[in-house]
C-alpha cells in the first residue's frame, strides 16, 4: 500500500505524521523558547533569530512527532485516540517515517549554523532528547519530566544565542519548564489512562494514581514560584509578576477540568496550556514596553 501512492498522494500523510494539524505541540515548545529570547536580549531578539528559532521550534516538534509514531507503531493502532495515524494504518513506511525525521532534523541543524558555536554544541543533546523522549515510557516512571528537560532545550540554546553563554538564569527558567511539562503532559496522560494500562506503557497519570489531580496543580504551583525567581534574579517590574498572577488563575481554572478526570475536560485543559504560555509572554512583553516608557 505504502509504495503504490504518488508523492502528491503522500503529502497529506506526511503532514498528519509531523501534527501540522495539531499546532498545540509547536506553540508549548514554542513559548519557553520565546521567553528565553525576550529575557537574554533584554527587549526585542534580532529578527534573524526569532526566525531561526520559530522555524527550529516548528521542524523539530515535527520530528519529534515522527520519531514518537515510529517508536509507538506497534502500539497506535491498539489505541483509541492513535489507531488511525498514519504508520498504524501503513499509509506511510517505517523507512519514509524515519527518512522524514532525518530530513526535517537535518534542516533544523542547517538553521543553527550561522548562530554561536555554543549554540550548535547545544543542539546535540537536544536532538538526542528529542530522538529519545518517546521511547523513555517503556521504562521511565514519569516520562513526562523527560519531555519537560527536552521542550525546554530551545532556553539554554536561546540564551547561548544572544549571549553566547548559558547563565544560571535559563537553568532556573529550563526548570520551571519542566515542571510545566509534567503538569500539561499529565492532563494529556489523563486521558490516555486506559489505555496506557492496557498497553503496558509507563506515564505520570499511573505514577501519581489517586493523587494525580494534587500533582498537577502542584507542578503548576513549582513552576509559577520558579519563574518568579527568574523575574527577581532579573529584575523585572510589576507586569512581568501581573502575567504570572494571570497564569496561576489559568492553572486554576485547569483543577475546575481535571478534577472530574473525564477524558474531554483533561485534553480541553491540556490544550489550555497554551494561553498559560501566552499569559507568562504577555506579562514579559508588556514589562519590556514598560521599561522603556
Amino acid at each position: 500500500m505504502t509504495h503504490a501512492m504518488s508523492l502528491s498522494a503522500k503529502l497529506p500523510h506526511y503532514a498528519r505524521l509531523m501534527r501540522i494539524d495539531k499546532p498545540i505541540g509547536t506553540l508549548l515548545l514554542l513559548w519557553p523558547t520565546l521567553w528565553a529570547l525576550w529575557f537574554a536580549a533584554d527587549g526585542w531578539p534580532p529578527l534573524y533569530l526569532l526566525v531561526i528559532f520559530v522555524l527550529g521550534t516548528f521542524l523539530m516538534r515535527s520530528a519529534g512527532c515522527v520519531i514518537n509514531d515510529y517508536a509507538d507503531r506497534n502500539i497506535d493502532g491498539h489505541v483509541e485516540r492513535t489507531r488511525n495515524r498514519p504508520l498504524a494504518t501503513g499509509m506511510v513506511s517505517t523507512r519514509e517515517a524515519l527518512l522524514l525525521a532525518l530530513g526535517l532534523s537535518v534542516l533544523a541543524f542547517m538553521l543553527l549554523l550561522p548562530l554561536d558555536g555554543l549554540v550548535i554544541w547545544l543542539s546535540v543533546p537536544a536532538l538526542f532528547l528529542a530522538g529519545s523522549y518517546p521511547f523513555t515510557k517503556r521504562f521511565l516512571a514519569i516520562p513526562q519530566a523527560y519531555l519537560g528537560i527536552a521542550f525546554g532545550f530551545g532556553i539554554p540554546m536561546g540564551f547561548a544565542a544572544v549571549l553566547g553563554e548559558v547563565p544560571a538564569i535559563a537553568w532556573v527558567m529550563l526548570l520551571a519548564n519542566v515542571f510545566w511539562a509534567i503538569a500539561y503532559d499529565t492532563e494529556y496522560a489523563m486521558v490516555d489512562r486506559p489505555d496506557d494500562i492496557k498497553i503496558g506503557v509507563k506515564s505520570s497519570a499511573l505514577t501519581f494514581g489517586r493523587f494525580d489531580v494534587s500533582a498537577v496543580m502542584l507542578c503548576y504551583a513549582i513552576t509559577l514560584g520558579l519563574l518568579a525567581l527568574v523575574g527577581v534574579m532579573a529584575e523585572r517590574g510589576t507586569a512581568w509578576f501581573v502575567g504570572l498572577l494571570v497564569a496561576a488563575a489559568i492553572a486554576l481554572h485547569h483543577y475546575t477540568l481535571i478534577r472530574e478526570r473525564e477524558r474531554d475536560a483533561c485534553f480541553k485543559a491540556f490544550r489550555h496550556n497554551n494561553w498559560l504560555g501566552a499569559a507568562v509572554f504577555a506579562g514579559l512583553l508588556i514589562d519590556d514596553l514598560l521599561r522603556r516608557v
